[in-house]
């Protein structure tokens, strides 16, 4: 009788317990978002299911972390490097997933007259690695890098209006600035600076980043983008084309859009097919911002300022162009087919303001 007493008591005791507190879940797709403005590094997190975040700058021997409500943050960088930043996105103090980011500091001793704010890319990328880049450090262009001169063949094919000569293209103060000019040349109006890593540099898939700020105003075409490496047997439009930036100058919504476009062969006829991307405000000459593409054999992804706003499949069997390797070009041209030639209202010179170039696989 005792012994039953016993085991009723402790049963009853038992099933009294309280239950144990369970411990929160983790957050979960952590974003982030940096700006730098010459040496000013501001992020911006998001994360489902956060309550609180931390990012931590390393700063050469120092290591700053601010504890953020909103997932903003902001450091200042005194000297130029790679640094690492690790942004935290919590449920509790301990519970919490994170990001490590590296980031480029460019801090210009000089005046090239570039925008000194702007959205700037990661270093590194998950599962990918970064190949080949253009940092634009020297005191002119690396041998990477090859210039097309001349008017080409009716105004390089669209009836552009530019004498393109190298001394249009200038490296200074870790930037590579392509002037369009209004000057007599040969039996040009215009000059300007066309250049490309044809014959020396290309590749086959990955991910482009170009960051750039873009001249603007009627009759002005800037242009990032690609040919394949067979142009010179298979020729245009059956080398393929991508183009992971063109702006189309002029009023309205004109020096604020990009445009992302591929064209190739569709069985001997000239196909093509394209996107855009408009700013809510300004023009794209106010600010860097990073223009870029990821290529695989299936298909190509456009992006701005690591936004995704456009893409094609390339899967089918007649845009086969699109699994071969492509070169870089960069250039700015002065009338032409698309813009038309530049008016009254046109300012020159305009300038395209490139920071880098890098290529991921």
């Amino acid at each position: 009788m005792k012994i039953m007493t016993f085991l009723l008591l402790s049963l009853t005791l038992l099933a009294c317990q309280p239950d144990e507190p369970k411990a929160p879940g983790l957050p979960s797709n952590l974003n982030t978002q940096l700006t730098i403005t010459n040496g000013e590094v501001h992020v911006i997190a998001s994360a489902d299911s956060a309550n609180f975040y931390t990012v931590t700058f390393y700063d050469n021997n120092d290591t700053i972390t601010v504890e953020t409500q909103d997932g903003e943050a902001t450091h200042i960088y005194n000297a130029s490097g790679t640094y690492k930043i690790r942004t935290r996105a919590h449920t509790l103090q301990t519970s919490y997933i994170e990001k490590v980011e590296e980031v480029l500091i460019e801090i210009s001793t000089g005046n090239t007259g570039a925008p000194a704010s702007g959205f700037i890319s990661p270093l590194t990328y998950p599962n990918m690695s970064l190949v080949w880049q253009d940092e634009f450090n020297g005191a002119s262009l690396s041998s990477d890098w090859t210039y097309d001169t001349g008017t080409g063949s009716w105004g390089w094919g669209n009836n552009e209006l530019q004498y393109y000569k190298q001394d249009n293209a200038v490296v200074a103060d870790g930037i590579l600035t392509i002037t369009a000019k209004n000057e007599n040349f040969n039996t040009s109006n215009y000059t300007s600076s066309r250049i490309k890593t044809q014959g020396i540099k290309s590749w086959k898939y990955g991910r482009i980043d170009v960051r750039a700020a873009l001249p603007y105003g009627q009759g002005i075409w800037p242009a990032i983008w690609m040919l394949g490496d067979n142009i010179t047997s298979a020729g245009w439009p059956a080398c393929g084309e991508i183009d992971i930036m063109e702006l189309i100058g002029g009023a309205g919504v004109n020096d604020r859009t990009v445009h992302g476009t591929v064209h190739w062969s569709n069985n001997g006829t000239h196909a093509q097919y394209g996107g855009s991307k408009t700013l809510p405000s300004g023009k794209f000459a106010d600010n860097f911002h990073v223009f870029s593409i990821t290529w695989d054999a299936n298909s190509i992804h456009w992006l701005l300022d690591n936004v995704a706003y456009h893409s094609i499949d390339t899967s089918p069997a007649d845009m086969a162009e699109f699994r071969e390797k492509f070169f870089i070009i960069m250039n700015v041209a002065v009338g032409g087919n698309w813009p038309g030639s530049p008016d009254a209202s046109t300012v020159f010179p305009q300038k395209m303001y490139v920071d880098y170039v890098r290529v991921f696989q």
